[in-house]
């Protein structure tokens, strides 16, 4: 989550005046929260998240202890292949998270002959991705989906309006999904070199190729 920090400061003669920070991480807001509540000048020292809603240090405190053991700082990469030829599709998803102060990526590809369309695929991608967040415990926390398709994307946004029956019934089963997760998703568009990963298990699962793979991620 990320957050904006807004705080009263005060001058050793008493004058008043309100300053609002950039966005950054949550936990680094509490950093400076913290340190800025030390000097007894700073008052009223509040956090707001992307959705406009307010917190306390307190509440800030007892959220990022709460999230700690669990999966939370998410990005979901997802992306669909359609071959026309053969009217099979490839699924692939990876998803980035933080746990107990540790990086981990998830990566996940499926195969359907199920689907009519490459936007079809993209959705089938997205939900891929829902279903494994749902097995991580992954609830009421904001999300990053990233993919590089503009349909998927733009209709998810509110952008673009869903015609097509198929894609209508796609859009209203991630919605309802998210819903039931309690999931906030922050959509985000990229390009197809931006989002290699997922390309990448898409095609190796039209290839039979199947992989579920977990592993942590060791910086140096």
């Amino acid at each position: 989550m990320k957050v904006c920090i807004e705080w009263i400061y005060k001058t050793p003669k008493g004058a008043e005046t309100t300053f609002r920070s950039g966005e950054m991480p949550a936990a680094q807001g509490l950093l400076f929260a913290e340190d800025m509540e030390r000097t007894g000048r700073a008052k009223h020292v509040i956090f707001i998240d992307s959705y406009n809603i307010t917190w306390t240090v307190k509440e800030m405190k007892a959220y990022l202890k709460e999230v700690e053991t669990e999966p939370h700082n998410i990005t979901v990469y997802f992306d669909g292949g359609f071959d026309r030829a053969t009217s099979q599709s490839g699924l692939g998803c990876v998803i980035y998270y933080e746990q107990s102060g540790k990086s981990y990526r998830l990566r996940k590809n499926a195969f359907s002959a199920e689907l009519k369309s490459n936007n079809e695929a993209e959705y089938a991608a997205l939900y891929l991705g829902l279903v494994e967040l749902e097995l991580l415990n992954v609830h009421h926390l904001p999300i990053r989906i990233i993919g590089d398709s503009q349909v998927v994307i733009n209709q998810l946004n509110g952008d673009w309006p869903a015609l097509e029956k198929d894609l209508v019934s796609w859009a209203d089963k991630i919605d309802e999904k998210l819903k039931e997760l309690g999931i906030k998703p922050e959509y985000e568009l990229v390009s197809r070199k931006s989002n290699t990963e997922a390309d990448r298990l898409a095609t190796q699962a039209l290839n039979g190729i199947d992989i579920t793979a977990m592993s942590e991620i060791v910086t140096e």
